[in-house]
């Protein structure tokens, strides 16, 4: 059976892809079965095996999926950004609101899933290069503090690990979008000329 890719899904399939994301968002995605998702989808368990042969597989493309846009989104609320600190701030920010739909059993099951973890710790570690990358300008320009931004993004990719696993929940009882813009406001008092 072939798999579509992203580039080349059906109407339906993009459709279903997408209810396949707010649904493992809002309730996770290891306790359901193939069968589970295709009686809650209103399609059939063929039309699933099309977008993965697998449920493990479907579960790891459905997050690939969710980061994917999440990417997309983010860099586009960012890019209208010219003032440095304004740039970091609304990065972090859109990563708190690309991120505030995923509740705290699809983190569960993320971090249980080891494709799934792996997925979220590579879009962290690209997300601290991009803050990196932003704080690495704002140095350059002057707005920012001499800092090391490698150092700073370390920092940062460690606390965005720490809130994807609800450790920073548990430690601090801040939902996930909260945790990100006390980030961003912790960070800017940090460097800020």
């Amino acid at each position: 059976m072939t798999v579509a890719d992203d580039g080349a899904l059906t109407r339906r399939q993009a459709e279903l892809l997408d209810q396949l994301e707010e649904l493992f968002l809002a309730e996770g995605f290891v306790g359901f079965t193939l069968e589970d998702l295709a009686v809650r989808l209103h399609c059939s368990k063929s039309t699933l095996y099309a977008l993965a042969g697998s449920k493990e597989q479907l579960a790891h493309r459905v997050i690939r999926h969710f980061f994917r846009k999440a990417t997309t989104a983010v860099e586009a609320q960012t890019v209208t950004e010219s003032d440095p600190a304004r740039r970091v701030t609304a990065y972090l920010s859109a990563v708190a609101r690309a991120l505030a739909p995923a509740g705290a059993a699809f983190h569960r099951d993320l971090d249980a899933f080891g494709p799934g973890r792996e997925t979220y710790e590579r879009n962290t570690a690209l997300a601290a290069d991009r803050v990196r990358e932003l704080i690495a300008d704002g140095v350059a320009q002057g707005r920012f503090r001499e800092v090391h931004p490698a150092l700073v993004a370390d920092t940062v990719t460690t606390l965005m690990l720490r809130i994807g696993r609800g450790e920073t929940a548990r430690a601090t009882g801040l939902d996930d979008a909260t945790a990100y813009r006390e980030l961003a406001a912790l960070l800017l008092h940090g460097i800020t000329v």
